[in-house]
């Protein structure tokens, strides 16, 4: 289990720590210098470093050729970055890979629940949050490349405001409200493959 010391500093504040905390759990390693190898598809066995500077060793040697993720979020090493040269140790570092790895996430969360058309309630939040550790995982979600994809900006929850208290907010017109996760609820994620479509209830296209 991730450390609460560190999610209250380290993570993106549009986050609530439950819900940081099923992210680390379902898609990131508990390993701060874990590096995850993928080609083609399959994964590469590479050795556990036992050092920060082994740990870039490794991703430096990958990234560009294969899939790379680093860290607590298995943050993917290639995500704003030309050139290996370019990938500093700071990935490694267990405050600033979670800083970068749940801003980012809460971006692909914002993502899924738009084009979920933003539901208010929290029946549903199981599911897009199901969707959005499948879309870190691959990396798309519904043919979007979801690490280079604009953010909607739209939130998809509050932090400390009850869901009495918080009012919707409106965006481009329309109403969203943020939405809670009760974190017992989150399924296992790694048998999600299949999304429901929910187009046709309540009249949504």
């Amino acid at each position: 289990m991730i450390d609460a010391a560190l999610i209250k500093e380290c993570a993106d504040p549009s986050l609530k720590p439950a819900i940081v905390e099923q992210f680390v759990m379902a898609a990131g390693s508990a390993d701060p210098l874990a590096v995850t190898v993928k080609s083609g598809g399959r994964l590469i066995l590479v050795p556990k470093a036992a050092s920060a500077e082994e740990a870039m060793a490794m991703v430096r040697q990958y990234a560009g050729r294969a899939v790379v993720r680093v860290g607590l979020t298995q943050f993917p090493a290639g995500v704003g970055v030309k050139e290996p040269t370019d990938l500093k140790p700071e990935l490694i570092d267990a405050c600033e890979n979670l800083r970068k790895g749940t801003a980012i996430f809460a971006k692909v969360l914002r993502i899924v629940a738009k084009w979920y058309g933003n539901p208010t309630s929290k029946d549903v939040f199981p599911q897009i949050f199901e969707d959005a550790v499948y879309a870190w995982k691959t990396g798309e979600f519904e043919g979007v490349s979801v690490f280079q994809a604009e953010d909607p900006g739209i939130p998809v929850e509050a932090p400390q405001q009850s869901d009495e208290a918080r009012p919707a907010e409106e965006v481009d017109g329309e109403e969203a409200t943020p939405i809670d996760v009760q974190p017992e609820t989150v399924k296992d994620v790694g048998r999600a493959g299949i999304r429901i479509d929910l187009s046709r209830i309540d009249g949504q296209q």
